[in-house]
């Protein structure tokens, strides 16, 4: 929580001038009881009509001086609460940004959503109620004491018991009901990760009839937070009427014990007016803090759990200007070298034991069955996780010495997830080269097999492409997501499983213009198609973590039990021998 206390020293003149203007306007405030208690003890009891309306003239500036302090407090408290927001927000955006996959894999999409919308509004509406009323509503509390003291010390004897009795009232919801915010912002959670999930895969829901189930998960899920709401709200409704009995008790006391001392002469009836009128401030001045401190226990809340994402530190540190690493052979581009590697929380490793070379220019199949590690393998080489055990080298240098641009710049990604961004097919092919011209588009284009349905959009490179390319098929999109990286005319290019969506021939002549148009790339294409990387110049077979097979695929087929059953399962004969 503290961290983000240095959000306020761009909003430092705010952060005091809307306080300052709010305890001006609780000074005036203060003063009205004494207005109408002179009012009632001059005016009315002289029956001085002048004198009433010179005292209802200062009523009236009293009130405009107020109203102006207050307007001017609500704009700098806006102005400081909207821009501490918009900070917070863009640094946690950018912050999440720098989280590595393992981070966002463990802490989660529907946890990081939620902390950059309704915790971080929860957040800019406690500071500005914070900066508009927790030091005028205290202020007054005690102001209004100090007055009725001004006024009769022993009448005021009973606001110093009567606001301990408040205090312990509020205080004591406030700790109640702030561990149980922080429950109803964790369920909050769970729905949206249920509403989440249910609209991404609402083909799967409805190809499988489970509309009933989803509903009836997502019922449970929201009347367990509607539970535990209104059982908070319970406790915080307890606020009001326990301080109003408290208050309008006192209240009670008050003209009682009035009454006999206006009957002694001791004070007077406009005395009386103006105690209890400083008792309803007191009493409208609490019902304010208590309302502010509830919403100060949902801010708070709200501010340790984004806090606590700013304290995860990415697992890939980026090394800046790297140290050279030693030469492992002229044209060695990527090495493997004794390589494990354990997923968060996992016991056993992903992958374990990977030796390996992939030389320039060379293009690399990688295959094996469902959870094998195949993507785990060609995620390790652009650095999105980090090795456990041993090394993975470009260039004769490890991954972690490099700088994590000057890496990234080399190797063109194509992930198993087409995924493509709202705005022109050119805005998207120049997420791979951000000064790409368009005949450098084309090209990839052309190379990715794409090129004949953008010419048949008739639009071009003008052509949109609606919010994660949904008005594309999927294997369009994925033609689409090859171009943009080769755009990028990348050293190493990593295909992973990106061709799934595409009909053989199409995937044929993809496999052939990539070889033909990247001489000197090194390219590494993970599949569960063997008619995909039986051409490679070597192949990687993966079984359950572990390296069984390394060699072309003639090879393999001889020696490799694995690989042997992969291509029997999915080839002919004919094919095979090919």
């Amino acid at each position: 929580m503290r961290k983000l206390l240095k959000y306020f020293k761009g909003y430092k003149l705010e952060s005091i001038l809307g306080p300052l203007f709010k305890l001006l306007e609780a000074s005036f405030e203060l003063f009205v009881p004494l207005v109408m208690a002179q009012i009632i003890d001059v005016g009315i009891k002289n029956r001085d009509m002048g004198y009433i309306f010179r005292m209802g003239g200062v009523l009236v500036l009293l009130g405009v001086v107020g109203l102006t302090c207050s307007l001017t407090a609500q704009y700098f408290s806006a102005k400081a609460a909207v821009g501490i927001g918009t900070m917070l927000r863009n640094d946690l955006f950018r912050h999440i940004n720098t989280l590595s996959y393992k981070e966002i894999d463990t802490i989660g999409t529907s946890t990081l959503v939620t902390r950059m919308t309704s915790d971080i509004n929860q957040v800019q509406s406690g500071i500005n109620l914070v900066l508009r009323l927790f030091l005028r509503s205290p202020f007054i509390v005690f102001g209004a004491m100090v007055m009725a003291f001004t006024i009769n010390f022993k009448a005021a004897m009973i606001f110093v018991v009567t606001i301990p009795l408040l205090s312990v009232v509020v205080f004591g919801v406030m700790l109640i009901s702030m561990p149980l915010y922080k429950k109803v912002q964790k369920q909050l959670d769970q729905v949206l990760l249920t509403t989440r999930e249910n609209l991404l895969g609402a083909r799967v829901v409805r190809a499988f009839n489970r509309q009933d189930d989803e509903a009836e998960n997502f019922d449970q899920e929201n009347a367990l937070l509607v539970r535990l709401q209104v059982f908070v709200g319970k406790i915080s409704a307890l606020m009001n009427p326990v301080t109003y009995v408290i208050i309008n008790g006192a209240i009670i006391v008050l003209i009682w014990t009035g009454a006999w001392q206006v009957e002694d002469g001791i004070i007077s009836q406009g005395e009386v007016v103006a105690l209890v009128n400083y008792m309803s401030q007191i009493l409208v001045e609490l019902v304010k803090l208590a309302n502010l401190i509830i919403t100060i226990s949902k801010a708070l809340a709200c501010a340790n759990r984004v806090s606590t994402v700013f304290a995860q530190q990415t697992s890939i540190v980026d090394s800046g200007e790297g140290r050279e690493g030693k030469d492992v052979g002229r044209d060695a581009k990527v090495e493997f070298k004794n390589m494990d590697f354990f997923y968060a929380g996992a016991k056993e490793p992903s992958l374990s034991g990977i030796s390996f070379k992939a030389l320039r220019g060379q293009t690399i199949g990688i295959i094996g069955g469902t959870g094998s590690g195949k993507s785990s393998l060609v995620n390790l080489i652009p650095r999105f996780y980090d090795a456990t055990q041993g090394e993975v080298l470009v260039d004769g240098r490890d991954v972690k010495d490099y700088p994590l641009t000057q890496l990234r710049q080399k190797i063109g990604v194509v992930p198993q997830k087409a995924v493509l961004f709202k705005g022109s097919l050119r805005d998207n092919m120049r997420w791979g080269k951000s000064d790409a011209t368009d005949q450098e588009i084309y090209k990839a284009l052309d190379t990715a097999q794409a090129r004949e349905f953008v010419d048949s959009k008739e639009k071009g490179l003008d052509l949109m492409i609606q919010q994660g390319g949904k008005n594309l098929s999927g294997g369009q999109r994925q033609r689409l997501t090859i171009a943009r990286a080769l755009v990028r005319q990348p050293e190493i290019l990593i295909m992973d499983d990106s061709a799934s969506a595409l009909d053989f021939a199409t995937d044929a002549a993809l496999r052939k213009a990539i070889r033909e148009n990247t001489a000197d790339m090194t390219v590494f294409i993970v599949s569960q198609r063997a008619t995909t990387i039986k051409n490679a110049d070597r192949i990687l077979v993966l079984d359950d973590g572990k390296l069984v097979g390394l060699g072309t695929h003639r090879e393999l087929f001889d020696q490799c039990q694995v690989y042997r059953e992969i291509c029997l399962s999915q080839l002919s004969e004919e094919e095979v021998r090919q």
